[in-house]
């Protein structure tokens, strides 16, 4: 029987080949990371939302050349966090990300 964890990599690989996005990287942990702040900060219905948001963000940005894909991932995933925190009226974090 596979491991949660083989699923997820598994089902991501699954989705990217559908998606035709083979080369690009996804940390799973990440995502799975920003969904849990959203969840918890907000309502649990939050954390798909949040995700798509953010995705959906990251592939605007990679595609009109504004940054590389492992960059404007890493800036949507810490946008979300960000705004999330915010939200609950969490102290912001340092996400490493200018204006995130």
């Amino acid at each position: 029987m596979k491991s949660q964890d083989e699923t997820l990599e598994e089902w991501c690989r699954a989705l990217l080949q559908a998606f035709e996005l083979e080369n690009v990287e996804v940390d799973i942990n990440e995502v799975l990371a920003v969904a849990g702040v959203a969840a918890h900060s907000i309502v649990r219905p939050a954390a798909p939302l949040t995700t798509f948001i953010a995705g959906f963000a990251a592939g605007l940005a990679s595609g009109s050349g504004q940054a590389n894909d492992a960059h404007s991932m890493q800036a949507a995933l810490g946008v979300a966090r960000s705004v999330a925190k915010d939200y609950a009226g969490e102290p912001p974090a340092n996400t490493g990300v200018p204006g995130a």
